[in-house]
């Protein structure tokens, strides 16, 4: 492969799976006065040292509490599960050589992982693309004993999934640390069982924070160079106090082996999840219903703030909680709940994890001026729209655009219910439309924060713009709107 991927892992009889890598954080807010299902340290544990950490005695003590989990997917759905995957994955079962005959082979098949007991009650921690699809799991401790283990909640957003055993003894448990409080350069051991190598460390530091992997609105992963391999999802990050900081999940690979890139779900989010897991089964997220965007840096100049503040909103969902405040498109969230917003990918955490029913404050930038808006946060369904949107990056020629009015024929094709706009039925290769991010199908809305009902719209909101300057579109597109910016 020519490119790197991010890879995340499980085993089948004599191959190994590629998965890709899906959700990532949600931060702990608003759990004041949930119970904690997991173990803490109960004293003040002290900052980073310079001090060489003891891997050698917090191996001794963590390992135990560390598990290897095993899956079996029946027959049919596995079936189900190798027609639905994508041809990515089933070019890498042909790569290593798994004959057609034998995935048509009428047995169960298996996956690996790993996990951690979280308290004396056998609740463990994994990932969900671990267990996910699984009829039946299996897990190991390390003193050899084996348990069925009960799928108490899962959350496919964050990649995190909740099990429990039942041993009616005194079971090993791995507390859990506090993974905001993390620095880069911190020395970290992440503890699974890869390429079913069971109770195997690897140490290193802590590489980055707040990584963006593409898995989606939740994304905050740890980086590490531990070195993270197929079959270590699910298991923890310790840091040198011998405290989980982290869920070890993909790896970013040439080879499907680690290069000393790896990525940990931060353990604060867990807390979250585990919570609202225990109590529901699933997870109980705020919504707001609005579409956010990165701000450009040329975003940034046309709307006169700065590049690195603030969510762009860029569409606002109909009968949302954002409807009812007040919010429109074009607004700069800067401010939430008390809660300044500086990368876009913050305002979905925080309104994620705000307890639904709770009235909050909202602060926008709309036309230069600050505007206090007030809401009351609605709950996430399955059903609700994805809420951030993606921009590309334009570059800096004429248009080089092939556009119509909207009619009702062309709406029905685009599957949109807005009653104007242009529809784009061709882009000039390496034309500024084309490098500003503009597609075939995309209908665009407005220029420069005006309507656009018609061609004539278009061209007068460019020629009003001068050369060399840049045009702000608004377009439509798979259901959901972006701005992006053209240079004239």
């Amino acid at each position: 492969m020519s490119r790197f991927t991010v890879r995340r892992w499980w085993a089948v009889p004599g191959v190994l799976v590629v998965l890709v890598a899906l959700l990532a954080f949600v931060p702990g807010q608003g759990l004041t006065n949930a119970p904690n299902l997991w173990t803490e340290r109960t004293t003040q544990a002290p900052g980073p040292t310079t001090i060489a950490p003891n891997w050698v005695e917090i191996a001794r003590v963590a390992k135990p509490a560390v598990v290897n989990i095993t899956t079996k997917v029946g027959n049919e759905r596995a079936q189900r599960g190798m027609q639905q995957m994508p041809d990515e994955f089933r070019e890498f079962f042909k790569r290593f050589g798994l004959p057609q005959e034998r995935q048509q082979q009428q047995q169960p098949m298996q996956g690996r992982g790993s996990g951690f007991i979280i308290n004396k009650d056998g609740h463990i921690l994994t990932n969900n693309h671990v267990i996910d699809s699984a009829d039946e799991v299996l897990v190991k401790l390390s003193d050899g004993r084996e348990f069925k283990a009960k799928v108490i909640g899962k959350d496919p957003k964050t990649d995190i999934a909740l099990l429990k055993i039942e041993d009616g003894g005194n079971l090993p448990v791995i507390p859990l640390g506090d993974s905001d409080t993390l620095e880069v350069g911190e020395p970290v051991m992440a503890i699974g069982n890869p390429f079913g190598l069971e109770q195997t460390v690897t140490t290193g530091i802590v590489s980055a924070k707040g990584r963006v992997i593409g898995g989606g609105p939740y994304d905050d992963f740890i980086q590490t160079d531990a070195s993270i391999n197929p079959g270590n999802s699910g298991g923890p990050l310790v840091n040198a106090k011998g405290e989980a900081v982290g869920i070890d999940s993909a790896i970013f690979s040439r080879t499907g082996g680690s290069i000393g890139i790896g990525f940990a779900v931060p353990v604060n989010m867990a807390k979250f999840v585990t919570t609202q897991l225990a109590q529901h089964g699933r997870v109980e997220r705020g919504w707001l219903g609005v579409s956010i965007q990165p701000m450009t840096p040329d975003l940034a100049r046309t709307f006169g703030v700065s590049a690195s503040d603030g969510a762009l909103v860029s569409s606002v969902f109909e009968d949302s909680p954002a409807e009812r405040a007040g919010v429109k498109p074009g607004d700069i969230i800067v401010e939430f709940d008390g809660h300044p917003i500086g990368k876009t990918t913050e305002l979905s955490k925080i309104v994620a994890a705000t307890p639904v029913g709770r009235k909050v404050s909202v602060k926008v930038i709309r036309d230069g001026k600050t505007v206090s808006l007030g809401s009351t946060v609605a709950r996430m369904t399955d059903k609700e729209p994805v809420q951030v949107a993606s921009a590309e990056s334009p570059k800096g020629e004429r248009l080089g655009l092939a556009v119509e009015p909207l009619t009702a024929d062309a709406a029905k094709e685009l599957r949109t219910t807005e009653k104007y706009g242009l529809v784009v039925r061709d882009v000039a290769e390496g034309s500024p439309a084309d490098e500003a991010g503009i597609r075939r199908g995309d209908l665009i809305t407005e220029v420069n924060r005006q309507p656009v009902r018609s061609v004539d719209d278009l061209r007068r909101a460019v020629d009003q713009t001068k050369s060399g300057q840049t045009a702000l579109f608004r377009v439509h597109r798979d259901g959901s709107a972006v701005y992006l910016t053209l240079k004239t």
